[in-house]
Formats: C-alpha cells, structure tokens, sequence
C-alpha cells in the first residue's frame, strides 16, 4: 500500500478566530500542509529503501522538537510581520520583524512561542510562566497499525493560540536532577483552548 500524502482540513479552521501580528488561516494551513509535505517526501523516500518511516523512528521529545522547529520555520516564511528569533533558544519563537536588533533576542515581548505535544487538549510544559502569546500544535502519530506502511500520516488535530500570562501557569515540582518547568493550570488552560485555531 502506498503512503497518504495528508492534507490540511480547511473547513476545520475557526472563522471567528482573530489571531496577532498579522496572523492568517492561510499562515497556520500553509505551515502545516508544509509539514505535511516533508514527511510524506521522507517517508516516501525511506519506505522505497525497506527502511522505517521518520514517524516511527524518532522518539516523541524528538518528534516534538522537530514539528516546533519546522512549523517556527514555516509560519515565519508565510507571516506578514513575524520572523524567527535569531537567538539561539531566545523566547519567542515568533518576533516582530524589525523589533530587536538583527531580529535577535534572548527574552522578548513581541512574538509567539511556538508548541507542539501529543496530549490533546494543548496542556504543554514551558521552561518558566511569563506572560506571552502562546500557540499549541496538538498532533497524533499511528504508532499501531499493522503492517506499518498501512499506517496513517503523522496528522496536527488541534491548534490553540492565546494570550496567557504568569497568573494562568501552576508550577510543577521536581526532583533533585529534575528541570524546573510550569504548565497552564485548568483556567489557564481554559482561556487557551478557548482562543482555537484549528480542531479536527
């Protein structure tokens, strides 16, 4: 069987949706429908070879920090205003062109960070609560199906992008060797799944 190239739902997209900075239904679906593309190309190619799909072989922390990156890349190439931060690991993601010196900045104000998670609903951990426009890619992977090249395309269910601030994050414990992260608590939650992009 061959591989299904997925495609974007259009008609899934919320049409009362206001996104900042410029942002259109056309960005996200573009973005994603990029992704989309790349995996079927590499998949395609792998499968030809006897080899795994990507899906199947990159671990989910990997997988995650994979569409975060490509999607980053993508809305940036499409935005009107937004670019991607040049700092590596700076915050946000997403700046406002023009904003910062050489579109670089380790903790700025004017942008969206960009998040990706398998938990459906969008509850993601950050590494620090701060008050930010946040945008949550929700995606499923088919990790069951047999035989493998049977298996559905990697596919993004949810999009979620909100103004959050400090107040709307609980902060998780940790252990001695853990990392300090916060995570949006149930209101905090709420006002982000309230602002959706996208939902299948």
């Amino acid at each position: 069987m061959a591989l299904t190239r997925n495609a974007v739902e259009t008609s899934k997209f919320n049409k009362n949706a206001k996104p900042p900075y410029e942002l259109r239904m056309q960005d996200f679906q573009m973005a994603m429908q990029d992704v989309y593309d790349f995996f079927y190309d590499v998949n395609s190619h792998l499968t030809a070879k006897g080899l795994q799909r990507l899906d199947d072989m990159l671990r989910p922390a990997i997988m995650s920090g994979l569409l975060s990156d490509m999607l980053t890349a993508s809305l940036a190439k499409h935005s009107r205003v937004l670019t991607e931060n040049g700092y590596f690991n700076g915050h946000p993601d997403l700046i406002v062109q023009g904003v910062y010196a050489d579109n670089s900045v380790k903790a700025g104000e004017e942008g969206v960070e960009i998040k990706t998670t398998r938990k459906a609903g969008g509850a993601v951990d950050t590494h620090g609560a701060r008050e930010q426009w946040m945008c949550v890619f929700v995606y499923k992977i088919d990790t069951d199906s047999e035989p493998a090249i049977n298996r559905s395309p990697m596919t993004f269910t949810e999009v979620y992008l909100g103004k959050v601030t400090i107040d709307d994050f609980r902060k998780n414990p940790r252990g001695e060797l853990g990392t300090r992260t916060a995570t949006l608590h149930k209101d905090g939650i709420k006002k982000l799944r309230d602002s959706w992009i996208y939902r299948l």
